[in-house]
C-alpha cells in the first residue's frame, strides 16, 4: 500500500499519465463516473476496475464506455495478461471511490481474492481512499484501526464528509464532492512522493475574512477570498493530515477530507482557534482578522437623515490578537504554529520589516509575509511570499499557484514537527 519510492513514476514522457479508478460496492459508486469523467477531461488514462459488489450498482457497460478501457472485477479475465499484478505495477495512482468499510478491511488485511484487493497489493505508486458508509460502520473500532493501518503504510485515506446519508440518515460517511476527490488525487499524483509526511497529524487552518458588523444590513470586512487557506488545507489533505479547516465568510468549495467549521466574525474565529487548537499538531492563520470592529452594533439598518449631509460617526475597538493568544495559551511545546500578514510597505519600513517585527511580536513559529496590492494576494489564484522562521531563516516562495506557496509552507512545518 506504500507509495513508489522517491516518488518514482511509471510512465514515460510525454504518455498520459496512468491512474487505477477503484469503485467498491457502496451506493455512492454512481459518483464514481463524475470522478472518472473528471480525470478523463483532464487527460489522464483511466483504467476502472470494479468488485464484483460494484456492478451491481453501475454496470461494466457505463465504465467501458466512460473511461474507453475493458473492465473486470475478476482475476480471471485475461489471464495471459497478468492484469491481478499488471494494473498495479504500470499504475501512476491507485484511487478507489467509494471506498467500503469492507473494502478497507480487506485492503488491511492484505486480501487479494479479486482485481481491485490484488491491484491495490501490487502497486507501488500513491494510493488515495475515498471512503463512503454510514457513520456507525465508519466510526466503528474496526473500521478506525483499518484507517490507522492503511495510513501507517503510505496510504492517504481521506476523511467523509458529514450530510445526508442513504435514506433519512445524516452524519460523517458521506462521499465527498467528485471535483473535490479528483482535486485531492490530482495533488497526490502531481506530488508522487513516498509517504505522507502529515500522516495522522491534526492540523487547523483558518482561511477567509473575518466581518464585523455595523447593523444588520452592513459590516467591515476584506478582500480575502479564502483561496490560500483552501489550497493550505487541500495540500494538507493529500499529505495525509486530518484538517479542520475554520471558514470564514467563505463561497468556495468544500475541500474533500476536510472539517469546515463556519465562522463569521474575529470572536467567533477565536473560539473556534482555541477550540480546534487544543489537540492540534499545527495550527496555522492564514484568515483575513478584523484589528478593529465596531465599539456598538446597531440593532436596526443606519439609515440617511432626510435633508442633512452628516455622516455617522463609528467609534471602533480592538479585537482579541487571535495567534499572539494561540501561542500564549498553547500547552504542548512540540505545537507549530504559523502566522500569515498581508502587508503593504510605508514611510515606516518595508513589507519585510513590517513582518520580521510581527514575527517578534507574535511568537509564531513561522509568519507568511505577501505584499497585497490590487492586483496581488487577495482574490487571485496566485501568490508570492516570504516565509519568516522564528529560527531567523527566510523562504522566498515566487509568484506561482496558491497550492505551490501551500505546499512550501508544509515542508517547512514538517521540518519542524516532533517524530
Amino acid at each position: 500500500m506504500t507509495a513508489a519510492a522517491g516518488g518514482r513514476t511509471n510512465t514515460a514522457p510525454g504518455t498520459a499519465r496512468r491512474v487505477v479508478l477503484g469503485v467498491s460496492g457502496g451506493i455512492a459508486a454512481y459518483k464514481a463516473c463524475e470522478v472518472l469523467r473528471r480525470l478523463k477531461e483532464s487527460g489522464y488514462q483511466v483504467r476502472v476496475v470494479p468488485t464484483e459488489s460494484a456492478l451491481r450498482f453501475v454496470g461494466a457497460p457505463t465504465w467501458a464506455a466512460l473511461s474507453g478501457q475493458p473492465v473486470s472485477a475478476s482475476v480471471f479475465d485475461d489471464v495471459h495478461e497478468v492484469a491481478h499484478v499488471a494494473l498495479g505495477q504500470s499504475a501512476d495512482l491507485v484511487l478507489v471511490v467509494p471506498a467500503t468499510a469492507d473494502l478497507l478491511s480487506r485492503a488491511a488485511t492484505g486480501r487479494a481474492d479479486d482485481l481491485l484487493t490484488s491491484t491495490l497489493l501490487t502497486a507501488r505508486c500513491p494510493v488515495v481512499y475515498a471512503p463512503a458508509m454510514h457513520t456507525e460502520m465508519w466510526e466503528h473500532p474496526a473500521t478506525r484501526a483499518n484507517v490507522h493501518t492503511l495510513r501507517s503504510r503510505g496510504a492517504v485515506v481521506i476523511e467523509p464528509s458529514s450530510g445526508r446519508l442513504t435514506g433519512a440518515d445524516t452524519g460523517p460517511g458521506r462521499l465527498p464532492e467528485p471535483a473535490a476527490i479528483v482535486a485531492a488525487a490530482v495533488d497526490v499524483l502531481d506530488r508522487g512522493v513516498a509517504e505522507p509526511d502529515l500522516a495522522d497529524r491534526h492540523v487547523v487552518i483558518s482561511a477567509g475574512g473575518t466581518r464585523e458588523h455595523l447593523d444588520p444590513v452592513r459590516f467591515l470586512g476584506n478582500r480575502s477570498s479564502g483561496r490560500q487557506g483552501y489550497a493550505l488545507a487541500q495540500a494538507a489533505v493529500s499529505r495525509g493530515a486530518r484538517v479542520t479547516l475554520l471558514a470564514a465568510n467563505v463561497a468556495l468549495d468544500d475541500v474533500a477530507g476536510a472539517e469546515i467549521v463556519r465562522v463569521g466574525s474575529a470572536a467567533e474565529l477565536h473560539d473556534a482557534a482555541l477550540k480546534a487548537a487544543a489537540d492540534a499538531d499545527v495550527v496555522v492563520m492564514a484568515a483575513a482578522v478584523a484589528d478593529f470592529r465596531p465599539r456598538t452594533v446597531n440593532q436596526t439598518k443606519i439609515k440617511k437623515v432626510a435633508g442633512s449631509d452628516d455622516a455617522p460617526v463609528v467609534e471602533l475597538e480592538r479585537t482579541t490578537d487571535i495567534l499572539a493568544e494561540l501561542v500564549r495559551s498553547r500547552t504542548r511545546p512540540d505545537q507549530v504554529i504559523v502566522g500569515f500578514a498581508a502587508e503593504t510597505g510605508d514611510t515606516s519600513g518595508g513589507v519585510l520589516d513590517h513582518g520580521r517585527a510581527k514575527l517578534a511580536a507574535k511568537g509564531c513559529d513561522l509568519l507568511v509575509v505577501n505584499e497585497v496590492g490590487v492586483d496581488r494576494g487577495f482574490e487571485s489564484e496566485e501568490n508570492q511570499a516570504h516565509i519568516l522562521g522564528r529560527d531567523g531563516s527566510t523562504t522566498d516562495v515566487p509568484q506561482g499557484p496558491k497550492l505551490a506557496l501551500a505546499h512550501v509552507v508544509w515542508d517547512l512545518v514538517a521540518a519542524r514537527l516532533s517524530p
